[in-house]
């Protein structure tokens, strides 16, 4: 767990009103992120979570830049990411890097091992191919990488190591900032307790920011000091971690979280069945986009947007009724499990 932020630290990252909407013909327009807004603090790790569609991996590839956004800013140490070109982008990109979900995908299959973790050195002119050479070596010794598979191809390796080496490559610019996308979700749950505890290691020793996405929220309890929660593109809840389970506010939060695996020996568990289906992201209704759902909607909710406020020190909320939520949860659809 990260260590307690300092309240005059200047956050690393700043998004403000995050927007990406997709143009889909024949149909209207898809608000995959509509009014984002974080921060992430040196050192710390963030976690963004949701089901499936509602525009995490969007977020991601908004920070690093792989899609332009429709409106908004994002800061990166004070200044406009959007704003950067020529030597500033490149820059940019020595100091923000992306862990992919996928590690097979995410490696070209056509390099050995060696050329991979190379390339970026290569093309920040970092060095002659002996100096880069050590660098690799070097790069190899942090991530625990065996040397001896330096000339192997991704297919070689297992899902583990190909995404070790996606770490390395990450880490060979000494980021200030990594987005990990999903990065053990295709993963055996043995090999994922040494990612996550590799990434956590690295973080201690280089200070580095994480934006942690992933929809796994037993790793996210383990590695994240905050967590965001996000639906059908905006986000509903942030709050640090044991507050976030603890103390979830939001209805849709208090659903995602009692889906969460339990053991219990005692006493049986109650999962909230959530009614419907997720509403589409295209041409969205005004309101609140949660509220067809809602075991506690009201006339209020299906009119009017409800904006993301701080109902207590650190934890804010969008929900007209947060204050009444963990009462009203009660009248929620149940199952036993």
């Amino acid at each position: 767990m990260n260590k307690t932020e300092n309240t005059n630290v200047q956050p690393l990252v700043e998004a403000k009103s995050l927007k990406k909407h997709f143009q889909i013909k024949k149909a209207g327009t898809l608000h995959a992120v509509d009014g984002v807004s974080f921060k992430i603090m040196p050192g710390e790790t963030l976690a963004l979570v949701g089901e499936s569609g509602c525009g995490k991996s969007t977020v991601g590839n908004l920070v690093m830049r792989l899609l332009d956004p429709t409106d908004g800013e994002l800061l990166f140490n004070g200044k406009n990411i959007y704003d950067a070109k020529g030597a500033e982008s490149l820059e940019l990109c020595k100091k923000m890097q992306m862990i992919f979900q996928d590690p097979f995908s995410s490696l070209n299959p056509r390099k050995t091992v060696a050329k991979i973790l190379a390339e970026p050195y290569e093309i920040h002119k970092m060095g002659n191919a002996e100096e880069i050479r050590k660098k690799v070596e070097a790069l190899c010794d942090r991530v625990e990488f065996s040397k001896s598979l330096l000339d192997h191809y991704p297919h070689e390796l297992d899902g583990g190591m190909r995404q070790v080496v996606g770490i390395a490559r990450a880490l060979s610019l000494k980021p200030e900032l990594i987005v990990c996308d999903e990065p053990v979700s295709a993963l055996d749950v043995s090999i994922q307790a040494r990612i996550i505890n590799l990434l956590m290691d690295l973080q201690k020793e280089d200070n580095i920011a994480y934006l942690f996405v992933s929809h796994d929220l037993s790793v996210v309890r383990h590695i994240s000091k905050r967590v965001m929660i996000m639906y059908l593109g905006q986000i509903v809840e942030v709050a640090e971690t044991e507050e976030i389970f603890r103390n979830t506010l939001h209805p849709y939060s208090i659903a995602l979280l009692s889906a969460v695996p339990k053991v219990e020996t005692e006493h049986s568990i109650s999962r909230i069945v959530l009614k419907g289906d997720v509403p589409s992201p295209i041409n969205p209704k005004p309101g609140c986009r949660f509220a067809p759902r809602c075991w506690m909607a009201e006339e209020k909710c299906f009119k009017e947007a409800p904006e993301l406020k701080e109902v207590c020190p650190g934890h804010c909320v969008a929900c007209h009724f947060a204050n009444m939520s963990r009462e009203k949860m009660k009248t929620a659809a149940t199952v036993k499990m």
